[in-house]
């Protein structure tokens, strides 16, 4: 089991977050059914003001390549990734046509 953690930002606008967070109430059948057939065991989404922080816990048959090339394929979350990028916006140092951002870790207790 491997962890990934990546960030986002939402638009700084009170509305659009509360937006985000109900959609995330009713997540699409699916869009949860892509996310778990690639591989992926656990995910959650953390939000503070503006910012996202989500953490993925995967098994051994996940990669960010083939899960990217199916949800390239799949008209229902591309529906999906475009609804949310109503909600959405790069961080400041992403590069160009990146989403979520790969976070490194810097400190582990273990």
């Amino acid at each position: 089991m491997k962890r990934y953690c990546l960030a986002l930002d939402l638009q700084d606008d009170p509305e659009l977050i509360n937006g985000y967070d109900d959609w995330h109430q009713k997540v699409w059948p699916e869009i949860i059914e892509s996310i778990r057939s690639s591989g992926i065991v656990d995910m959650k989404i953390y939000r503070i003001s503006n910012r996202l922080f989500m953490v993925m816990e995967v098994n051994d048959s996940f990669s960010f390549e083939a899960k990217e090339k199916s949800d390239n394929t799949n008209a229902k979350v591309q529906e999906w990734e475009k609804l949310m990028w109503n909600f959405q916006k790069p961080l400041p140092f992403a590069k160009p046509g990146e989403k979520w951002v790969l976070l490194t870790e810097i400190f582990s207790l273990k």
